[in-house]
């Protein structure tokens, strides 16, 4: 039997909690990770970690009250606590937590092959370094290879009682050339990842940007990377479906259901299901995860909710709860945001490739307008990168850089919660230094 199994104390608790309050919820997290981390070319530690730890949040007419904790010994302590919050809390509208279902297994969580074993790290340490090799001018700063292998548990007192087994893979690697950087990562649920391309594309950055020069101020057509584009997306995008901003007039979609919001050819839905770092059954809150369609070709259908936002605003929950962790409540977002449309060749002709993006948590989650740096941009033709970009900025709006997508590239990245493809958009505001 798996150790975090062992020590889990859910059952108690809902034993207990069960004569002292109308509802409660245990949801949990254990596992065990191996992180190796490199200083230049060899490894500076390797560091294998054990833990748990679990949330209890507590109902009792309206107010919620929440308590964590890692120490499974002290789960009376966190409930009790969880109890005493809760009696200061802001009543609300409450409906109660979701019953039990027999839910199909359709989400992918884990993989056998991961495993937090040096076996495992190694070649994938020695993977990134091997494709570096292609740039030996290139000086390798550091990087990190993360394995996970765990569970996350969630159980209330109306019978839900669900568990999934989880594992994690991230690889990165950082590189320098003169004042050149570079930076590449992947990180997925399975044994999949690259570590050779890895390595290879942040030496490229880095010795490809210490040849670059500079950009006239100008209109330019840009192509996104996935990366570059998930960092916006998600401070802007996934905030404006939220329903709590939407009925508490912070989303600029607000008012847009039913109508055009994005190009007519895009898609935008969040599928639980697919292959992804948020795949799941059920969401944080223990509701049956399903299939939401939020824009469907460019017209703009729903918002996402979790049961407190739903209950207050008399919705439906969309299933769209997510934690951070053990250690808080769960929030509106999103598990597998898919931005879907046509796709086709969009490197064919010239445009300024944007690999990486500083800056976009300073983006204006309520207008959308954003001024970012450009990180490790170049010109790119064909499939031959040009001369790269140094020192620019970019300044524009999401909402209106999505209405003005005129191709996506074929190939798809997962990152974070969202699976997107290349962008490619004209007339996007570059400031030159």
């Amino acid at each position: 039997m798996r150790w975090w199994v062992v020590v889990n104390p859910s059952d108690r608790i809902l034993r207990y909690g069960e004569k002292r309050i109308e509802e409660v919820e245990v949801f949990s997290v254990g596992g065990t990770a191996l992180s190796v981390h490199l200083k230049g070319r060899v490894i500076d530690n390797a560091i294998i970690t054990r833990t748990w730890g679990m949330g209890i949040r507590t109902f009792e007419k309206g107010k919620i009250g929440f308590s964590s904790t890692s120490d499974p010994g002290r789960w009376k302590e966190c409930l009790e606590a969880a109890i005493a919050s809760g009696k200061v809390a802001t009543p609300q509208e409450w409906g109660g937590l979701p019953e039990r279902r027999e839910l199909p297994s359709r989400a992918s969580t884990s993989d056998p092959a991961v495993s937090p074993e040096p076996d495992i790290v190694l070649p994938l340490v020695e993977g990134m370094l091997q494709g570096a090799e292609a740039y030996p001018e290139v000086r390798i700063t550091g990087g990190e290879v993360d394995l996970f292998k765990g569970e996350v548990d969630i159980e209330n007192s109306r019978g839900v009682e669900y568990q999934a087994p989880r594992t994690r893979v991230s690889l990165s690697l950082e590189t320098i050339k003169g004042d050149s950087t570079g930076y590449e990562f992947d990180t997925s649920t399975f044994l999949d990842v690259h570590p050779s391309a890895i390595g290879n594309k942040a030496a490229f950055l880095a010795a490809h940007g210490a040849l670059g020069g500079g950009i006239q101020t100008g209109d330019h057509e840009i192509i996104l990377s996935p990366m570059a584009s998930a960092q916006l997306i998600g401070q802007v995008v996934i905030p404006a479906l939220s329903g709590r901003n939407v009925h508490a007039g912070r989303s600029r979609l607000a008012k847009l259901r039913g109508k055009q919001c994005m190009d007519l050819g895009i898609s935008l839905y969040d599928n639980p299901f697919a292959r992804g770092l948020g795949s799941t059954d059920w969401d944080a809150e223990g509701v049956p995860a399903r299939r939401i369609d939020f824009i469907n070709n460019g017209v703009l259908q729903q918002f996402a909710y979790d049961l407190k936002t739903a209950y207050r605003y008399h919705e439906e929950s969309t299933a769209s709860a997510v934690r951070s962790g053990f250690g808080g409540s769960p929030s509106i977002g999103a598990h597998n945001l898919i931005l879907e449309g046509e796709r086709s060749d969009i490197f064919e002709e010239r445009a300024l490739y944007v690999h990486d993006i500083v800056g976009a948590h300073t983006a204006n989650p309520l207008s959308g307008d954003f001024s970012v740096e450009l990180a490790n941009a170049y010109w790119m033709e064909g499939d031959e990168p040009g001369e790269a970009v140094r020192q620019a900025m970019y300044a524009g709006n999401v909402f209106d850089m999505l209405r003005s997508i005129v191709g996506m590239g074929k190939e798809s990245r997962v990152v974070g919660s969202l699976i997107l493809p290349p962008l490619r958009i004209p007339a996007q505001r570059i400031i030159g230094a």
